[in-house]
């Protein structure tokens, strides 16, 4: 897109991105500087109203302490060790997957599997986190299926759409209460999305021979981005009390969801469009590249 265009445009004098790197939550603090704010500048005010939204959209499904079907409640143990279960579970059926079709991947996505297959024992890691972490926190019914896709945009403001959740589950399942967190993930996830849709050739916006060129600064607008979104999102919700007030535990949560919703893609990808896979592979090395 426009953006791309923009860094093909000055890439003599900007050949790569300005260092922006560290924890996302840590980022949503950080200045950017004010040739790659100029290039962007559009993109980060729109996701971060698009992060108020999303906030107020989560302030407004736990305003009703009276109907349980609607009620917030307190994270448990038991509620806690389920997601961690479920987290598990995807994980291990998922790498079982990746590592059954991996040589019939194509060779650029086949050196990303490998990849991911080498960390899996760190993802197991990573969901201990949450396992073991007493998180003061609180689930309540979501949006379920956030992404960009489930939001209209009428020039000015946003329309959020489609709460039935992610149609593939059981109904039971869709109306189980979660972290909001799992909709913030679903979000994040939908930006890098974007951005390496358009890089990798899925849909028009760049040439196969910018690649190189082009991939980092492909990072950097998604860390941008995702940044301005929290900038929105955070103070939106801060009067609620729906995230841990700890930075520590908020941070745990967030990469669980991070990491349980890159998996999730991976799995979907690789049995409905093989050929998108390496946009979640990379999302997932990204999680670890960075520490969150």
């Amino acid at each position: 897109g426009r953006y791309y265009e923009e860094v093909l445009t000055h890439r003599a004098e900007a050949p790569t991105p300005p260092a922006f790197e560290g924890p996302l939550l840590a980022a949503v603090e950080d200045e950017l500087p004010a040739r790659a704010r100029e290039w962007i500048s559009l993109y980060l005010e729109e996701a971060r109203l698009l992060g108020q939204r999303t906030g107020e959209l989560h302030v407004a499904l736990a305003s009703d302490p009276v109907k349980p079907e609607l009620a917030p409640e307190p994270v448990s143990d038991f509620s806690r060790q389920a997601l961690y279960q479920a987290m598990r579970s995807l994980a291990n059926d998922t790498f079982s997957v990746l590592r059954q079709r991996l040589a019939g991947l194509p060779t650029a996505i086949r050196e990303d599997a490998r990849k991911v297959l080498e960390l899996e024992g760190e993802v197991r890691n990573r969901f201990r986190l949450l396992r073991d972490r007493q998180i003061a926190a609180i689930h309540l019914r979501c949006h379920g299926d956030y992404r960009l896709g489930q939001v209209l945009h009428t020039g000015k403001d946003f329309i959020i759409i489609d709460f039935e959740g992610e149609s593939a589950k059981p109904l039971g399942v869709r109306r189980l209460k979660c972290s909001p967190l799992r909709d913030v993930a679903g979000m994040l996830r939908s930006f890098h999305y974007a951005a390496y849709a358009a890089l990798l050739g899925q849909v028009p916006g760049a040439r196969p021979e910018d690649f190189s060129t082009l991939e980092p600064w492909a990072r950097f607008w998604c860390r941008a981005v995702s940044a301005a979104f929290l900038k929105g999102y955070l103070p939106a919700v801060a009067s609620a009390s729906l995230l841990p007030q700890a930075p520590a535990e908020l941070g745990i949560l967030l990469d669980a969801y991070l990491l349980d919703k890159a998996i999730y893609e991976i799995g979907y990808e690789l049995n409905n469009r093989p050929e998108w896979t390496q946009i979640p592979l990379k999302g997932l090395l990204e999680l670890f590249e960075t520490e969150r």
